[in-house]
């Protein structure tokens, strides 16, 4: 921890020069009575959780409409949509179940239809229509516009009670219920509503922030999109305190001191994180999932794409638990229960890559030998009801843990990292399907304990992963694979039940890599910078530094790392996580 911290929190794709960016709502205004000047119907579609009313006042202050048509005004009453909503979130204050609702599902036929009717009639002026859903209402827009916003801003609006869930008024409650709502279905709706609308687009509107709004067109967002898929990128970090957090990360990442601690930092988990578009100084902030729906193919590359879909099946994020507490005793579900449960189509294998590790630091994983299922089962019911705690010792193994080490965690082992390590989690994206089973009789950061599912975890628990077969399949399974001048490789995981290959390439020198048609996802976990280049100088060479992870295209193919900077003339070492696309 003895560093200063060169680590990039802002990290952004150069898209064009400083004019094509639009900041600020007097400055938007200017720029929308020109795009509009001969438009009869404009077109304001807002995601989930835009302050839609000072869009609003911007355009009508803009445009001067003769009638404004606001999506709300079509909605169904809030006991209709909660009787849409209530079969697929149920009463579990965590899961619900992926589901096939669409946005149209949100609206009341009448109301849609007259709505509709009303639109065609109108022959006077200039109509504008907007909200979540304004492109439903009013597919035969002259003009669209899409305001969007990161869903780390939508989650600090809901933790501050200042929204809630479409459809109902819910913002004052706490930041669970909507959390589940969002995950489950409000990003889901506006997610399939956006796919067809980003190819499209006229104007992007980027809200995340409320004081300085920044516009471009849609021509500038999609050229910046395509830039940034032909290129190696980063994504934005964002970190989060959590009842076991650390401090590690205060150092290394240089964040501000206004927390208890941090637990969390989400480094690529392009489903949540934003994607930074530089136009001259201006950072025009997009949802990075946004990349993935546009360029899919160049992204992801063919066969993971013909897998997946438009998902980015990948996740790498941090756990500090340095200075703090054992994160919470947990299982993650069994492919089958996972679909037949909840719906989703893949599950969350992981794997827990040291980055740093205290003296005594240690990772709990796997059972010990000869472990009653109903004992187990009972001390942590006896535990979870107030009696004595949970003794994990007693059932689970307790590996050492130090830097570098590379523990495999495939869906139905029991695990969870212990005090004083820095965790670099590379898993699968399903990233809420956790069942805790143990919390070590602690409290949230709300003062609330946090949500068990010692039923659900039971279920998944694969008994006959004891301390043998655990050290032979899980615990440091490197491999040597090749060597070349000043590099070497290692296979490093993951266990046969995950379809993520990682590899780790420890280099004082150019190491070559490909990324063989799927998208490759690093984070240099030794050395203070590299460098990523292009051998046929396809893209300009891209600087990453200590901790840092990124996002090498597939589109790309061919490209090489090599020390840079205060690093050259040192070892660095790199690990890569992919898709197995064969055996």
């Amino acid at each position: 921890m003895a560093r200063s911290s060169n680590y990039d929190k802002f990290p952004f794709v150069a898209a064009g020069p400083r004019d094509l960016c639009a900041v600020g709502w007097p400055e938007i205004e200017d720029h929308l009575k020109v795009i509009c000047a001969e438009a009869q119907l404009v077109c304001v579609e807002c995601y989930p959780g835009v302050f839609v009313p000072d869009v609003e006042r911007a355009m009508v202050a803009a445009l001067k409409p003769t009638r404004v048509v606001r999506s709300t005004e079509a909605l169904k009453d809030e006991s209709a949509v909660r009787a849409m909503l209530d079969p697929v979130l149920g009463e579990d204050r965590v899961f619900g179940r992926m589901n096939g609702i669409t946005l149209a599902d949100y609206f009341d036929e009448n109301l849609l239809a007259n709505m509709r009717y009303q639109l065609r009639c109108a022959n006077e002026g200039l109509t504008l229509v907007l909200g979540t859903g304004a492109a439903t209402i009013a597919p035969e827009y002259d003009v669209l516009i899409y305001a969007d916003l990161a869903r780390w801003e939508i989650q600090q609006r809901w933790r501050n009670k200042l929204i809630g869930n479409f459809g109902l008024s819910n913002a004052e409650d706490d930041i669970g219920p909507k959390y589940k709502c969002g995950y489950f279905v409000e990003w889901r709706v506006a997610d399939r509503e956006k796919k067809g609308l980003l190819a499209k687009v006229d104007c992007f509107l980027d809200t995340n922030s409320r004081d300085e709004p920044k516009m471009i067109s849609g021509d500038a967002l999609r050229a910046g999109m395509k830039r940034a898929v032909h290129q190696p990128f980063r994504v934005v970090p964002y970190f989060d305190p959590g009842p076991w957090g650390g401090h590690w990360m205060e150092e290394v990442c240089d964040l501000p001191r206004d927390q208890p601690n941090y637990a969390w930092c989400f480094d690529c988990v392009p489903e949540e994180n934003s994607l930074l578009l530089g136009f001259g100084d201006v950072r025009v902030e997009i949802p990075s999932i946004n990349l993935v729906f546009e360029h899919p193919r160049e992204l992801l590359g063919n066969a993971v794409h013909a897998r997946f879909g438009t998902e980015f099946p990948i996740r790498f994020d941090f756990l500090d638990t340095m200075g703090g507490g054992n994160l919470s005793l947990q299982v993650h579900p069994l492919t089958e229960y996972i679909q037949d449960q909840f719906g989703m189509h893949y599950t969350q294998d992981e794997s827990y890559y040291l980055l740093d590790a205290g003296q005594d630091a240690s990772v709990y994983l796997g059972l010990k030998n000869e472990v009653s299922a109903a004992a187990f089962q009972a001390d942590l019911e006896i535990a979870q009801a107030g009696g004595p705690p949970f003794p994990a010792t007693q059932y689970i193994n307790e590996w050492p843990a130090k830097k570098h080490d590379h523990f495999l965690i495939p869906a139905g082992t029991v695990h969870c990292s212990g005090a004083d390590s820095m965790v670099l989690e590379i898993s699968a994206t399903p990233y809420i399907f956790t069942f805790k089973l143990w919390d070590w009789g602690r409290l949230g950061l709300d003062g609330v304990p946090r949500p068990i599912h010692i039923e659900h975890g039971i279920r998944n628990i694969q008994w006959n992963r004891t301390t043998k077969w655990v050290k032979q399949n899980l615990v440091n399974q490197f491999e040597t694979i090749t060597s070349g001048p000043g590099w070497r490789e290692e296979r490093t995981g993951l266990h046969e039940r995950e379809f993520i290959e990682t590899r780790r390439h420890w280099f004082t020198g150019p190491v070559p890599h490909d990324t063989d048609g799927g998208v490759n996802v690093l984070n240099l976990v030794e050395g203070a910078e590299a460098v990523i280049e292009s051998p046929t100088q396809s893209f300009q060479p891209f600087v990453v530094h200590y901790a840092e992870t990124f996002i090498i295209p597939a589109v790309i193919g061919a490209y090489t790392i090599r020390p840079h900077g205060l690093s050259e003339g040192k070892e660095c070492a790199t690990i890569k996580a992919f898709v197995r696309t064969h055996a």
